[in-house]
C-alpha cells in the first residue's frame, strides 16, 4: 500500500493564505471597510451572489474562527426556485432553503415529523448571542415549528461551565453563527431539545471545554461550526475535548477550500464537508457537486498532518485522518435562512452558508437516528452503510497530488466524504 505523507509546503502555502487574509481584515477594520470583505460565490444567475465572513479569522495558534458565510446580495437558488427577485440579504422574509427544503432533499421528511423527542442537541459556539432564545423563536413561528423556550424546557443557554447567569461576552459575528446553528437544529429536528453551550472566548481550549460541558449536561448529540490550522497539540485536544463514546460529535471541515482543519481532523468527531444543493429533474428531485467559489474558498478536506487514521476510514492515500466523512449543503450560492437580530449585521432574515450550516444540519441527523449505541463512536457509522447516503460525484475545492483528496468520485473523496442524508439509514448504530 503506498501512502503518501502530508506535504509540509502544502501546509505553509495555506497558512500563508489564512495570514494574508487576515492581515487584509484588519487594514480593512483599520479604515472602517469591513463591509468591503466579501467573496462571491458561483453565478447562479445574471445577479452573482455574494457573501461575508461572519467572524474574524484565526490570529494565533489554537485560536478558531467560526465557518458562517452571511449573504449580502445576489439571487440565490431559493430566490430563483420560486421567482423571487435578487433583494439585499437583509430583508423582511426569507432568501434560503428552509426546514421543508432541506428535509426533502435528505430524505427526512417524516423522520422530523415522528422522531426526536426527548433527544437534545448541543450547539457548541463562542461568545453570547443576547437575542439567541427570541431569534429562535422568531423563526421556528415563522415556519410553523414547534415553541422552544427556556419556559417550556426545550431551550438552554449555558456557559461552558455551565452558569445559566454568568455568560461570556456578546459577539456579534458569533451571534450571526449562533442563529444559523439553532435554525438548522430546528429545521432538521424540531422536536428536538436545544442546549446551547457559549464558551468565553473562541480559543480551542474554551471551545473543547464547552464540549465537555455539552456532554456532562446529556447531549448525545453536538455540533460544532468552527475550525483553525492544525497542530502538535491536536492529539491532546483529542483526548481531552472529543474523546466521548456514545455521542456523536460534528464537525465543520472548513471554508477555504483544500486543507485540512481541526477540529474537523479528530479522529472522534465526524468531519462535515459541503455541497451546492440546488433542484432538478431527477427522481430525488435535487443535486449536489462539491461547494467551490474559489482555490481559497469551498468546502475544506484533505488529510491531516497529525492526527491518526482511524481503523474504520480505509481511503489509501492518506495514512492519517483524512477530512470530511459526510457533507450536507454549504454553498452561500445555495444557502438556508436564518433569523438574527444582534449586532449590526443583523437585521432579521439572511441567507447563510458555510460549513457552519452542514455540521448541525448532520448532527440533527443523528439526532433523528436515535441514542447512539453504548461506547460507539458515531462516526462510524455512515462507512457501515454507504448505501443510505447521496454520492456527490461532481466538483472540486482545489488542486491536489492525490486527486481524490479535492476532487469528487464515485465512492469516498476528501470534499464529501461517503455523501449527503438520504434518510436515517447511515446514522444509526
Amino acid at each position: 500500500m503506498r501512502t503518501t505523507p502530508p506535504n509540509p509546503l502544502t501546509t505553509r502555502r495555506r497558512w500563508r493564505r489564512i495570514a494574508s487574509a487576515v492581515t487584509a481584515t484588519a487594514a480593512l477594520l483599520l479604515t472602517g471597510l469591513t463591509t468591503a470583505a466579501q467573496a462571491q460565490a458561483a453565478d447562479t444567475s445574471s445577479s452573482k451572489v455574494t457573501w461575508t465572513r461572519s467572524c474574524a479569522l484565526p490570529r494565533r495558534p489554537g485560536e478558531m474562527a467560526c465557518n458562517a458565510l452571511r449573504v449580502t446580495g445576489g439571487r440565490t437558488a431559493f430566490q430563483q426556485q420560486h421567482g423571487i427577485t435578487a433583494r439585499a440579504a437583509e430583508a423582511s422574509s426569507p432568501s434560503g432553503y428552509g426546514p421543508t427544503d432541506l428535509r426533502n432533499a435528505y430524505g427526512l421528511t417524516s423522520a422530523a415529523a415522528n422522531n426526536g423527542s426527548g433527544r437534545t442537541i448541543a450547539i457548541v459556539d463562542a461568545y453570547d448571542d443576547p437575542n439567541a432564545e427570541s431569534d429562535l423563536a422568531a423563526y421556528r413561528s415563522h415556519y410553523g415549528l414547534p415553541a422552544c423556550t427556556t419556559a417550556n424546557g426545550c431551550f438552554k443557554k449555558v456557559s461552558q461551565t455551565g452558569s445559566t447567569t454568568a455568560l461570556p461576552t456578546a459577539d456579534s459575528g458569533w451571534a450571526g453563527e449562533i442563529s444559523l446553528d439553532l435554525d438548522m437544529a430546528s429545521a432538521i429536528c424540531p422536536n428536538c431539545h436545544i442546549t446551547l453551550v457559549e464558551a468565553k472566548s473562541a480559543s480551542m481550549a474554551n471551545l473543547g471545554t464547552a464540549v465537555n460541558e455539552a456532554v456532562s449536561l446529556g447531549a448525545k448529540y453536538v455540533s460544532n461550526s468552527y475550525g483553525g490550522g492544525e497542530s502538535s497539540s491536536d492529539a491532546t485536544y483529542d483526548s481531552t475535548y472529543f474523546n466521548h463514546p456514545g455521542v456523536a460529535i460534528t464537525v465543520s471541515a472548513g471554508d477555504a477550500g483544500y486543507g485540512a482543519e481541526y477540529p474537523a481532523a479528530s479522529k472522534y468527531v465526524t468531519a462535515v464537508g459541503g455541497t451546492s444543493l440546488s433542484t432538478s429533474s431527477t427522481t430525488r428531485g435535487w443535486t449536489e457537486s462539491v461547494w467551490r467559489t474559489s482555490s481559497t474558498e469551498g468546502t475544506g478536506s484533505g488529510c491531516s498532518a497529525y492526527d491518526a487514521k482511524p481503523a474504520w476510514q480505509t481511503d489509501t492515500g492518506c495514512a492519517k485522518r483524512m477530512i470530511a466523512d459526510v457533507s450536507a449543503v454549504a454553498d452561500p450560492a445555495t444557502g438556508v435562512s436564518v433569523y438574527d437580530t444582534y449586532g449590526a449585521d443583523g437585521q432579521g432574515w439572511a441567507t447563510y452558508g458555510g460549513t457552519s450550516a452542514s455540521a448541525p444540519i448532520i448532527a440533527s441527523v443523528y439526532a433523528l437516528a436515535g441514542t447512539p449505541s453504548t461506547g460507539s463512536y458515531p462516526a462510524t457509522f455512515p462507512y457501515a452503510n454507504t448505501s443510505a447516503l447521496n454520492d456527490v460525484t461532481s466538483g472540486s475545492n482545489g488542486s491536489c497530488a492525490t486527486s481524490y483528496f479535492c476532487t469528487a468520485r464515485t465512492g469516498y473523496d476528501g470534499p464529501t466524504g461517503l455523501g449527503t442524508p438520504e434518510g436515517l439509514g447511515a446514522f444509526t448504530g
